[in-house]
């Protein structure tokens, strides 16, 4: 059981209120009941308060307003809840460890230590994998493609050829990595394919959402650099350059050869 002073103490926060009360659950402010730990950050649910069946609450340090709960006073309650919720939720999915027996592995391919490898993968030829990653059901890595340690990559993840993935990625269901950019020629009869030779750099610490699209490079690379995190449904077109730590929500499209700096926040569409 952990209480409300258990997480004041993980957290740096000060508690008022009954610090001993039990906390067996995290939930918003409208949804919660008795058990639940809470948090305020955004000042539009302050009125929410007032009315929470929560057991706790995180609130800022200077936060006044009618409160029926604990409260767990902090410099910042997101960061706080995160934290909290860390140490609350239930462990992510694994793959068993080992191979399945479904997966096709090329000869050549080079796997880290304690890799797991879940069913219908395909590692093709020249594919380097990093200690302790993790690929679900289905995923596919092209030719000469390299991902760094402690990845998770999801159901149906494609990357293709070519690819450079750092460590600590996590890739969610259907995303693909490396499709062609949308490179043509009009003439007079129709379209020609320019081809794209170039690749995608991934860096350590990314998080790329469902059904993702990163095109590879007409020529050179492009590029998501570390600690980037990108929502679901969102294309990013060839030669792209997306900054350290940039967060990007979903249905949001980068266009070609576009420069996104460090930090940057994009609203979705």
């Amino acid at each position: 059981m952990i209480t409300a002073g258990d997480i004041a103490k993980r957290v740096g926060g000060a508690v008022e209120g009954d610090g001993a009360v039990a906390v067996t659950g995290l939930a918003g402010i409208r949804d919660a009941g008795p058990g639940d730990l809470t948090f305020l950050a955004n000042p539009r649910y302050a009125s929410e308060v007032a009315g929470t069946k929560a057991s706790a609450i995180l609130v800022g340090e200077t936060w006044t307003g009618p409160c029926p709960c604990t409260r767990i006073r902090v410099k910042n309650p997101d960061q706080a809840f995160a934290t909290v919720a860390s140490l609350l939720a239930p462990p992510p999915a694994q793959v068993e460890p080992g191979i399945h027996p479904t997966a096709v592995l090329s000869r050549d391919v080079v796997l880290g230590q304690d890799v797991r490898i879940g069913p219908y993968c395909v590692l093709a030829a020249g594919v380097k994998v990093g200690a302790r990653t993790q690929l679900f059901a289905g995923c596919y890595l092209g030719e000469r493609t390299s991902v760094g340690e402690d990845c998770r990559f999801y159901p149906h993840v494609t990357v293709r050829e070519r690819i450079a993935i750092g460590s600590r990625v996590i890739i969610h269901n259907g995303a693909v990595i490396g499709s062609d950019g949308f490179g043509y020629v009009r003439l007079p009869d129709g379209w020609q394919k320019i081809p794209q030779v170039g690749i995608v750099e991934i860096g350590d610490d990314v998080e790329i959402g469902a059904n993702v699209t990163v095109d590879r490079a007409r020529f050179g690379k492009t590029v998501i650099a570390r600690g980037a995190k990108i929502d679901n449904l969102v294309q990013v077109a060839h030669n792209v350059k997306i900054g350290e730590n940039t967060a990007i929500a979903a249905l949001a499209g980068i266009s070609g050869s576009s420069t996104i700096g460090k930090d940057v926040q994009l609203a979705g569409q």
